[in-house]
């Protein structure tokens, strides 16, 4: 039975459709609420985000035209339990209502979204993420507290980690030697772009510039093909991987070890490339059987050893509702990492002198560079999800890599929960 009547079954059990909260009405939170809402068996119950004009804007796209918005709990849990969609400002109230079944988190800001992800939990919700660069700073630990209260957590589907992990695990279960996974980026790679460089390209897209700017000075790509590592237990290709320009048709030759032309120097290996590959996501396989691979020569996947699984698209919020249904339905995970064994630590994109302080993802001080976990660890180089709001105490150039001996950090929320996380052996 597909997800679509599974979801109606479960609601009949309920009693009501299972009720979401989605915290963040912004690009993604938009779009996942547009398209949750067509899914039968599930309710748009709540939006938070402290511009009301968002929320009011989300349900005017949802043609709700009944809504309540209020900070009040008591007002927010009478019109839930009417079926009565609700905004408010006010991150905890999301945690505090029982009437919630499942929190999806759409801010894209680690800090924010670790804290809300951690009192979810704590409040015994399951919670789904569209916020990858939180997964890939903490994402271990808060994995291990939703496995000791037997709930989800996980990073939804739509963005490139979670896709190519299917088809890594289809590979694996079909006893294939994974050689190399990744994607191809979307974005020409502009690595010292600013919100400012990209601003004219992000109005026309109706994106928020600091959004594009992450896609475009590489901190997006590095943080998913991390993410990616984290979930499957493949490594890295390097420090920053190679990133080489290649096609669908070419991935396999690319993506090939060095002794058979190609640039890889081991297999198991995560990476990205340009190319026509954009927005799809791929996983090069090999096998030692000749049948088998004549068998794939001739189902027209090329010429083996070495072949190529591709995925042409990654749907972004629209498909992340899927991950709803499976954490309603099925108690599964769609991504999480046990344990971090590649870090998306900072490069700097100015020179940097002591006072500076360092700004957001997607701005005008720093972009995420992809590392080694114990490489990074070696090397003491600051994480990019602990990073905003640290002052700078001694100079660096723009090129290098952004150590703890460079900064003093923001005493934040994600940095107590990291370290919790690293004294537990998880990162």
């Amino acid at each position: 039975m597909a997800y679509r009547h599974k979801l109606l079954a479960h609601a009949k059990q309920l009693g009501h459709d299972s009720r979401i909260a989605i915290i963040g009405a912004g690009q993604m939170g938009r779009g996942f609420a547009n398209q949750i809402h067509k899914m039968p068996g599930l309710a748009v119950s709540l939006i938070v985000d402290s511009n009301l004009d968002r929320i009011q804007q989300t349900f005017k796209d949802l043609s709700i035209t009944k809504f309540v918005i209020s900070d009040n709990v008591n007002e927010l849990a009478k019109a839930i339990h009417e079926n009565i969609p609700c905004g408010t400002s006010q991150i905890a109230v999301a945690t505090e209502l029982t009437e919630i079944d499942l929190v999806v988190e759409c801010t894209g800001v680690p800090n924010t979204g670790a804290q809300i992800t951690h009192d979810a939990l704590h409040a015994n919700k399951d919670v789904v993420v569209l916020n990858v660069e939180m997964e890939v700073t903490v994402g271990p630990i808060l994995n291990k507290i939703a496995q000791e209260r037997n709930l989800v957590y996980g990073v939804a589907h739509g963005d490139e980690p979670t896709e190519c992990k299917e088809l890594v695990d289809f590979a694996l279960d079909l006893n294939f030697e994974v050689i190399c996974a990744g994607k191809g980026k979307n974005n020409p790679f502009e690595p010292f772009s600013t919100p400012d460089t990209v601003r004219e390209r992000a109005l026309a897209k109706h994106m928020n510039p600091k959004m594009l700017c992450s896609f475009t000075d590489g901190t997006k790509t590095m943080t998913e093909m991390v993410a990616l590592a984290n979930t499957t237990g493949l490594q890295l290709s390097k420090r920053g991987m190679y990133g080489p320009a290649s096609s669908v048709k070419t991935l396999s030759q690319t993506y090939a070890l060095q002794a058979d032309g190609g640039i890889l120097e081991h297999a198991g290996v995560v990476d990205y490339c340009t190319g026509d590959v954009a927005p799809g996501v791929f996983v090069v396989v090999k096998s030692d059987s000749p049948y088998v691979v004549e068998e794939l020569e001739y189902l027209m996947l090329g010429k083996g050893p070495y072949f190529t699984l591709y995925r042409p698209y990654h749907l972004a919020s629209v498909e992340a509702p899927l991950s709803v249904a499976k954490a309603i339905i099925d108690r599964e995970s769609t991504l999480y990492s046990e344990k971090l064994n590649a870090e998306v630590v900072c490069m700097t994109k100015v020179d940097l002198n002591p006072g500076d302080k360092i700004d957001n993802i997607g701005g005008f001080t720093v972009r995420g560079y992809a590392d080694i976990a114990t490489d990074a660890k070696r090397d003491g180089l600051v994480p990019i999800g602990l990073a905003a709001g640290a002052t700078v105490k001694r100079a660096i150039k723009a090129g290098e890599l952004l150590t703890y001996d460079h900064v003093d950090l923001e005493d934040s929320f994600i940095l107590k929960l990291r370290k919790q996380q690293d004294a537990m052996g998880l990162s």
